[in-house]
């Protein structure tokens, strides 16, 4: 493994990290920016959301109905199992697996699945698709 290499893992764990905590801490212009100007975040059964506006459009709308149905509400991320493919100098492929849980306790869980590149010294998501495994019933 090059140095090179294992500078693009770091730097794509750190993008895949900075999501997470972006997304917990309602970030959202800030998580938009982890993704190129035409990338999309495709969420099974959801449908595809296509460029940084219409995935922060799609973020609000979903930080909206959580808040809606809670009383203290908060999420939390966990993030594990993290595998890289560097393809390319510009062009990687991750996967990995998530759990969150809000004040209500394990809330979804399932598969992100990412097409990454690198623009400048940053890598960014190309396409990251979330593919839900379960999610908790609600009433």
């Amino acid at each position: 493994m090059t140095v090179a290499e294992l500078i693009a893992r770091e730097s794509i764990r750190d993008t895949i990290a900075r999501y997470g905590h972006c997304a917990d801490t309602g970030r959202f212009d800030e998580m938009v920016q982890l993704f190129t100007e035409d990338g999309v975040l495709e969420i099974d059964g959801r449908g595809a959301n296509r460029g940084r506006a219409a995935i922060l459009s799609f973020l609000t709308q979903t930080k909206q109905t959580l808040q809606a149905g809670a009383e203290r509400p908060f999420i939390r991320h966990h993030v594990n199992s993290i595998l890289i493919d560097v393809i390319s100098d510009d062009e990687a492929r991750a996967a990995c697996y998530f759990f969150a849980i809000t004040q209500n306790g394990p809330d979804h869980w399932g598969r992100y699945r990412d097409r990454l590149v690198r623009v400048g010294d940053r890598w960014l998501f190309a396409h990251r698709r979330v593919r839900l495994d379960g999610r908790k019933e609600r009433f």
